[in-house]
Parts: structure tokens; sequence; C-alpha cells
């Protein structure tokens, strides 16, 4: 996907903090909804995958009918379009046309930024799970078992993952290399994380390389909930991990100058 020039923040010196951090966090979902190819990427190609391969089942999912393994790996897959791809470019590009540095002479600061820059990534993945959830039970027959509770923790927590990959990316490389860099793991990711198949049809090494990848963790801990067998404790850990080293290296080597 391609971004184009971003525009800065609408709030004045006069605006209290709080509709500060709401205004910035307005216009960031704006930004994230009105490209066409950040559409794609977050909701297209996950619900192209729950409803293709649900209906036309070629790809291995174990065990499990195919929209049981798919609606995981669908949000998985949402979550990790969003952060490390979207949120990833938006903020590069905001950070090479100089938005960054202008957000220094409004009332909101940096953590305001970043709190912003959170609500509209909560946004859209609220958009992202009802319409994967809406087509997954209303057209696929999907019924789950759990998942109530735990499956919004595994978002969550996929989503400070992803969000802080994003960031790290945005902020110590090139907006070009950005670009290049974020749709090149996300589509990586689509093939060892085991999302859109079973991981045991490839072989062993990359079988273990996907499981130890924050999506196919997430994916993991989604598809143990919804299938109500609980916390998927490893899985889970996996994902907080890699969430812990990303927030640390993106707090110390973030660039806010183009």
């Amino acid at each position: 996907m391609t971004r184009p020039a971003p525009e800065a923040g609408t709030v004045d010196r006069r605006t209290p903090l709080a509709r500060a951090v709401l205004a910035q966090a307005a216009m960031e979902l704006r930004l994230l909804l009105r490209s066409g190819e950040s559409l794609l990427v977050t909701l297209g190609i996950p619900l192209g995958i729950l409803g293709f391969f649900s209906v036309v089942e070629v790809l291995p999912t174990g065990d499990v009918p195919a929209v049981e393994f798919l609606v995981p790996g669908a949000l998985a897959i949402s979550v990790a379009a969003t952060g490390l791809v979207a949120v990833a470019i938006q903020t590069a590009f905001e950070r090479k046309y100089g938005v960054l540095k202008r957000l220094g002479g409004t009332p909101l600061p940096r953590w305001g930024f970043l709190v912003a820059k959170g609500l509209a990534v909560a946004c859209v993945l609220a958009v992202q799970a009802v319409l994967v959830v809406a087509l997954a039970v209303g057209a696929l027959g999907w019924s789950p078992q759990g998942g109530a509770l735990l499956a919004p923790v595994a978002v969550l927590v996929g989503a400070i993952t992803f969000t802080a990959l994003g960031l790290l990316m945005a902020g110590t490389l090139r907006a070009e290399a950005t670009l290049a860099l974020s749709n090149a793991l996300f589509l990586v990711l689509l093939v060892v994380s085991g999302v859109a198949f079973d991981a045991d049809a490839l072989p062993a090494t990359l079988a273990a390389i996907g499981r130890a990848l924050p999506v196919g963790a997430l994916g993991e801990v989604l598809r143990a909930a919804f299938a109500g067998e609980g916390l998927a404790g490893g899985a889970l850990a996996v994902v907080a991990g890699w969430g812990a080293v990303a927030v640390a290296l993106a707090a110390r080597r973030f660039r806010w100058e183009p």
C-alpha cells in the first residue's frame, strides 16, 4: 500500500488536553480509513481469507472445520494488518513530511499523540472484529464455544504488540523503507504463521518459527479461547514478549524529526 502526504492535527493551544487527544484520534482514524490501500489490507484481506477459504476448503486446517480455524486467524491478521502495516506506514510518512515535528507546536504532548494513535487503532479493530464475527456467524455458520472474555484480552495484547512494532519501524526507518518492509513482513507472516492454514502442514522448522512469531501465537490464543479450551498461556506469553521488546525499543529509538 502507498501513503499520501498526511495532514497535521487540527487542535490549537486553547483546546483542553482531552479534546486535543480526541481531535487527533479522529484525524488518525480518518487517515487510516480514507486510504483504499489501507482498507484493502486491514479489512479486505482478513475478510477475503475468511470468506473464500471457509467455502472453498483447499487449505489444511487440521481436525477442525475451516471456519472454526479461520475466524481466529482472520482476527489475528486484522490486528497485524492494522498495527504492523497501516499504522507503520501512516506514521512513517507523518514523520517524513514533518507532521510529527509540527505537533510540537500544539498543546498535544507526545504521549497524547500515542494515546490518539491507540484510540484510532482501537476503533479500527472494533470495526474489524464486528465484520469478521458478523460474516462468520451470519454467513458461514460459526458458533464459538467460548472466548467472550479471553478473546478481547488477547486482541488488546496483540494490538499493543503490533502497534509498537509498527511505530518502531516508522520511527527508525525512512518512510519508503517502512512502506516496503511492513508489507513484506506482513506477507511473510501470512505464509509462515499458520493463521490461514494449519502450521503442521509446513516443514517442522518453519512450523516452529511460525508459532514463535506474534501472529501465529495470537491466532493460537484466539483459537483456544473460541474453542472453549481456556487460556493458551504459552502462546499469549509469546505475543506479550514480542510486545514488551517492541515497546521498549520504540520508546528508546523512535525519532520524531524527519
